[in-house]
């Protein structure tokens, strides 16, 4: 799995972490996020636990909720980060799938959208824009390469 991969999965699992905060689905998520990071070591699931109670009792209060979930996104996704790369190709594989499987659960909850393995999938608007005779896309895979010329013109409309 690329490093690019790894980080859009830890992301998305970061995402559905801090979503799944007061659904339907929190426990069973809560619960496969601790047994995930905590990789078989009792205190070290109950530390997670203990994080991850901590963040649902602050998305719970009142205030700052936009800035609070975008800190707690990132939050879990840099302790995913620190998961799945410190694992083997074969056991980062493993983890991979059960945290996709984290993503799904959370998603459920909330009606979400979905993406193929190396896709993006928004809930909202995304924007990606392109300047100075770059190419950009939320996902880009080129084989053979890419060929690009300057000065570039704006494509001709046919005239009736």
């Amino acid at each position: 799995m690329s490093t690019e991969a790894l980080a859009a999965l830890a992301a998305a699992g970061g995402t559905a972490v801090v979503q799944a905060a007061g659904t339907d689905v929190w426990a069973t998520v809560r619960q496969s996020v601790a047994r995930l990071l905590g990789r078989g070591d009792a205190q070290q699931e109950a530390a997670e636990l203990s994080r991850l109670d901590q963040m649902h009792a602050v998305l719970a209060a009142e205030g700052d909720r936009v800035g609070h979930r975008a800190r707690w996104e990132a939050v879990w996704q840099t302790r995913l980060e620190v998961v799945l790369e410190a694992l083997d190709a074969q056991e980062r594989a493993t983890v991979a799938a059960q945290l996709a499987e984290v993503i799904s659960q959370a998603q459920s909850a909330r009606g979400g959208v979905h993406a193929a393995p190396g896709g993006v999938a928004a809930g909202g608007d995304v924007r990606i824009a392109a300047e100075g005779g770059s190419v950009a896309g939320a996902v880009v895979r080129v084989e053979g390469g890419v060929q690009m010329t300057a000065p570039f013109s704006p494509p001709q409309r046919p005239q009736s």
